[in-house]
């Protein structure tokens, strides 16, 4: 590391300590891990502590003044099991898990073991995703997302009786493989109190749907949530979109956070604040069209009339090819700004 870097390690390290001042409002945010996106996995330069691990992670939430956090935690046993309980009800924080969906009848007990050791650590609602990757880029036909659905629907119904059993409920994210008719679809059929929705406030945008609509839509199945504002900006094959600090783009945060509250007055309010690179969202290409024949025309030109009426002022922040250490210095601060805006406008 040479000296330039050395020093700005230090003014962030400095800066952090600052953060982790007592708010001047109660804070509603929760953090979720991915909000550490740059720090979680890479090799850290000296001050910053790990968030690798549960409790690692939990601290440097209570640093900054967050409510809780979203993590997987499945798995922890023994002292490391004490200590993340022990420093919940210390520091008067809450835990919701991430957990994996069982694949088939085979990896049930896996999947149970994972809703046990979520549950002892005091996670009693578990974020879950049916896929990982965004559809218009893993799937190449309406025939492999028709056996992603069907593999979904398996999924589902093994995974509900096991949360039934336990009493957790299972949040799955919108994560830009379902359009709302889709989602809704399989939540009224499986018709369980136990599976939910994880709603993420930005992620339905690449699917060509108003992200107030979506909240509308999702707000009254909502256990958990990734709350993000997010900005966009046009492309030559569609437009980019790319999550920004609370309150400095297009989103409406007020009234999101208000149809959440409205419905469900317990769910807890969580920051996903990814800083990365722009995601493109090419919905002027063929392939993009594969799995979404039935959308109508009308959506795609609401949404493209759409980025061009909310075009962010600034060029979407792109961080690949800056230093780790910068990277590191803009994601802190992302976060900062987000939980900051928090308290001013949304208690």
């Amino acid at each position: 590391m040479n000296r330039r870097d050395a020093l700005k390690v230090l003014a962030l390290a400095s800066a952090m300590r600052c953060s982790a001042a007592e708010p001047t409002k109660k804070q509603p945010l929760g953090l979720v891990i991915h909000s550490y996106w740059i720090r979680r996995d890479r090799p850290l330069p000296p001050d910053f502590g790990s968030v690798a691990e549960p409790l690692a992670f939990l601290e440097a939430a209570a640093r900054i003044g967050a409510r809780g956090i979203q993590t997987k935690v499945s798995g922890l046993e023994g002292t490391a099991l004490a200590k993340l309980r022990d420093a919940l009800e210390r520091r008067e924080m809450y835990v919701e898990g991430t957990i994996g969906l069982p694949k088939d009848q085979a990896d049930i007990a896996r999947f149970e073991a994972d809703v046990l050791s979520s549950k002892q650590a005091g996670a009693t609602v578990l974020r879950t995703v049916c896929m990982s990757g965004r559809r218009y880029e893993v799937f190449a036909s309406a025939e492999q997302f028709q056996q992603f659905a069907d593999q979904s629907w398996k999924s589902l119904t093994l995974a509900e009786p096991i949360a039934a059993k336990h009493h957790v409920r299972l949040a799955v994210e919108n994560h830009k493989d379902w359009r709302i008719d889709e989602m809704l679809g399989w939540l009224k059929r499986l018709s369980s109190e136990f599976v939910g929705v994880c709603l993420d406030t930005g992620n339905s945008i690449a699917l060509l749907e108003e992200p107030h609509a979506v909240v509308e839509a999702f707000a009254p199945w909502a256990f958990s949530t990734h709350l993000k504002d997010m900005a966009v900006a046009e492309s030559d094959d569609g437009f980019w979109l790319s999550e920004v600090p609370l309150g400095e783009s297009f989103l409406d945060l007020k009234r999101i956070v208000t149809t959440l509250r409205k419905a469900q007055p317990q769910v807890k309010l969580n920051l996903e604040m990814i800083t990365r690179d722009p995601l493109r969202i090419p919905c002027l290409a063929p392939k993009y069209w594969a799995t979404l024949r039935d959308v109508p025309a009308r959506e795609l030109a609401e949404m493209l009339a759409r980025v061009r009426r909310h075009k962010h002022p600034q060029p979407l922040p792109t961080i690949s090819s800056l230093s780790h250490v910068e990277q590191l210095r803009i994601e802190a601060n992302h976060i900062a700004r987000c939980l900051n805006f928090a308290t001013e406008h949304l208690v």
